[in-house]
C-alpha cells in the first residue's frame, strides 16, 4: 500500500460492509464518562458486535465484565468480552463464562493472553486453560458462544515459524471459533498472503482484518515491536513533521485508515474490526469514508 494524497474512491460496488469496534475498560470515573460517550456516538453506525479487552493476568476483569453489561444493557448493542487464558484455573474461567451468559452475553474473543507485568514469559496455569484453543474448546462446553480468536498476518512473535502459527488457527477453528480478528497491519499485502494461507490450511472461518487508526506515531511504532507488526517507510514519511500538530495527525491517519480499507475493499473484504482507543472521532470518519450507513457527517470529539 502507498499512501494516497488523492480523493477516496469507493471499489466495493454495492457490497455490504459489516464493522466492529474494540474498547478497553476504563480505569476512572472520567474515563468511564469518556468512553460511555463514545459507545452512545458510535452505536449509530449499527456496528456487528463491540469488544471490551481483558488486562494481563484478569487485572481488568471486574471492569470488563461491568462495561460489556453496560454495553449490552443500557446501548442495546452485541457486546464481546475478551477472555484469556492467563493466571486462572479453569473453574474460574467457567464461572467468568457462565456470568456472562446469564448477563445475556453470546459473543467472547478468546486469547491465550499476555503474560502478567514483570514476567518474562507466558506459562500455563497448572489448573488453567493452556492454549486459547484449549479456551475455545472449554467455552463452548459452557455454552454455545460465539468466538473470536486472534490471527497474525506477520506471524505471532513467539511463533517458531509462519507454518506453526496457521497450525495454531487451525486448532482454534477446529475448537469452534467463529471467526478470527487479526492484530492490526499496515502491509495490506501480508493480510492477504495470510488470507491465502489460512484458506489453503483449510481453515473455513471468516478472517477479519483488525485496522488501527493512529493518532500517536511513536506510541504505534512501540506497540507494533512488541506484536510484530511491521512499519512501512512510507507511513513514517506520512507522519514526519507532525509531533506537534494534533490536527494534523488525526487527518493523515484518517485518510491512511480509509485508504487501507478501500484497498483492502477491493480485493473483496467486507468486515473490518477497528481498534477504537475508546475515542469516536477518527472511527467515525473511518466509517463515513467508506459509506458506512449511521456514519454522520460531524462527530464529537472525545
Amino acid at each position: 500500500m502507498t499512501f494516497v494524497t488523492g480523493n477516496l474512491e469507493q471499489a466495493a460496488g454495492d457490497r455490504q460492509l459489516s464493522v466492529s469496534f474494540e474498547f478497553f475498560p476504563p480505569k476512572t470515573a472520567e474515563m468511564e464518562k469518556s468512553l460511555w460517550d463514545t459507545v452512545c456516538d458510535l452505536a449509530p453506525i449499527d456496528p456487528s458486535f463491540v469488544s471490551v479487552t481483558y488486562g494481563a493476568g484478569g487485572s481488568t476483569r471486574a471492569r470488563t465484565h461491568a462495561t460489556v453489561s453496560r454495553i449490552v444493557n443500557e446501548a442495546g448493542l452485541t457486546a464481546a468480552a475478551h477472555l484469556t487464558c492467563v493466571d486462572a484455573t479453569r473453574a474460574e474461567i467457567e464461572g467468568v463464562a457462565r456470568d456472562y451468559w446469564a448477563a445475556g452475553v453470546r459473543h467472547i474473543v478468546a486469547l491465550r493472553g499476555d503474560p502478567p507485568e514483570g514476567e518474562a514469559g507466558y506459562t500455563p496455569h497448572p489448573d488453567g486453560y493452556a492454549y486459547a484453543a484449549d479456551l475455545v474448546a472449554g467455552l463452548q462446553a459452557v455454552a454455545p458462544f460465539e468466538i473470536s480468536v486472534a490471527a497474525y498476518p506477520e506471524t505471532h512473535p513467539e511463533a517458531p515459524s509462519a507454518d506453526f502459527d496457521i497450525d495454531n488457527l487451525k486448532r482454534k477453528a477446529d475448537a469452534g471459533a467463529t471467526r478470527a480478528i487479526t492484530q492490526f497491519f499496515f502491509d495490506n499485502d501480508a493480510f492477504l498472503r495470510f488470507r491465502d494461507k489460512v484458506a489453503l490450511a483449510g481453515i473455513d472461518i471468516p478472517v477479519v482484518p483488525g485496522i488501527m487508526p493512529v493518532v500517536n506515531f511513536k506510541s504505534m511504532t512501540r506497540f507494533a515491536a512488541m506484536c510484530g507488526a511491521s512499519v512501512p517507510a512510507w507511513l513514517a514519511e506520512a507522519f514526519a513533521g507532525l509531533d506537534d500538530d494534533p490536527a494534523g495527525r488525526v487527518e493523515v491517519g484518517e485518510r491512511v485508515a480509509s485508504e487501507q480499507c478501500l484497498e483492502l475493499r477491493s480485493h473483496g473484504i467486507d468486515n473490518f474490526h477497528f481498534y477504537t482507543l475508546n475515542r469516536a472521532d477518527m472511527t467515525h470518519a473511518i466509517c463515513r469514508n467508506l459509506g458506512v450507513a449511521g456514519s454522520v457527517s460531524e462527530t464529537k470529539a472525545t
